[in-house]
């Protein structure tokens, strides 16, 4: 299919209808992290609004009624759990974005899968100046769905060397309040090794302090380990922290009052 694919989401515990609203591998930053081959900057071509539709209605149709789930999907992970938008580049760069969301909220109602398969979309939160993207992320939020924002440094030489960004902290402190705001928001946090060393104290205390000014509005935090190859330059600079580091960095988040996730 063109725009959606099924994915077994360990962070999500089950099966995850991606929505990929970046057919074209596109995207506004460049994380050395990430998995997608050719990745190149810029944004989407016009989404085909209809072919999204049809797509959507027949694999849910497939997994809910056909035999998706007993031919593909390994018996202890056979339910589905969210529909996301995620995909090859950042969903919200799409200008059909809100009206993608609007679509996917009327094709889970039809299934009479509203109230099972939240909405969530995954984003680098750097286009939230926009009132498009506002008003997407607000419907979201209006049909109980959540967001999940990209936040992998809180300095902007960390930002700038992980993501490709040129962001300042302040400014996305701003966004990532403004997005609370919308809809309730997971902060998702990539964490690994650079050339076999651990993120530096003074990169970890400006995340810390970053986040924490803000703890209250945020739903938590979201860390996870590598567990796909990257596809880009650095890879072979990449490299898994230790489940025990994750979780001692969790704790300190766990004491400023953020619910934690981990995903090593």
């Amino acid at each position: 299919m063109h725009y959606v694919y099924p994915v077994i989401s360990r962070r999500a515990g089950g099966v995850s209808v991606g929505i990929n609203l970046n057919p074209n591998n596109a995207c506004n930053w460049r994380c050395m992290y990430c998995q997608v081959p050719d990745l190149v900057r810029g944004g989407p071509p016009p989404i085909d609004l209809a072919l999204l539709e049809s797509e959507l209605d027949g694999f849910l149709h497939s997994a809910t009624a056909g035999d998706f789930m007993a031919t593909r999907v390994p018996a202890d992970s056979r339910r589905l759990v969210d529909v996301a938008f995620s995909g090859n580049g950042e969903p919200t760069s799409a200008a059909e974005f809100a009206d993608a969301v609007t679509l996917v909220g009327r094709v889970l109602e039809q299934h009479g899968l509203s109230n099972a398969m939240p909405v969530r979309v995954i984003t680098n939160g750097s286009l939230l100046d926009r009132k498009s993207v506002q008003r997407g992320l607000g419907l979201i939020g209006g049909m109980g769905g959540e967001v999940w924002f990209k936040l992998d440094a809180g300095s902007a030489r960390a930002m700038a060397r992980i993501n490709g960004s040129r962001l300042r902290p302040e400014a996305v402190a701003r966004r990532l309040a403004l997005c609370a705001s919308l809809a309730p928001t997971w902060v998702q946090t990539c964490l690994f090794s650079l050339d076999g060393a651990a993120p530096d104290e003074h990169e970890l205390q400006a995340y810390l302090g970053l986040l924490l000014s803000i703890a209250p509005m945020l739903a938590g935090v979201h860390l996870y380990g590598l567990a796909r190859q990257s596809m880009q330059p650095e890879a072979p600079r990449l490299g898994r922290l230790p489940q025990a580091w994750m979780e001692d960095f969790a704790e300190r988040l766990r004491t400023g009052g953020l619910t934690v996730r981990v995903s090593p």
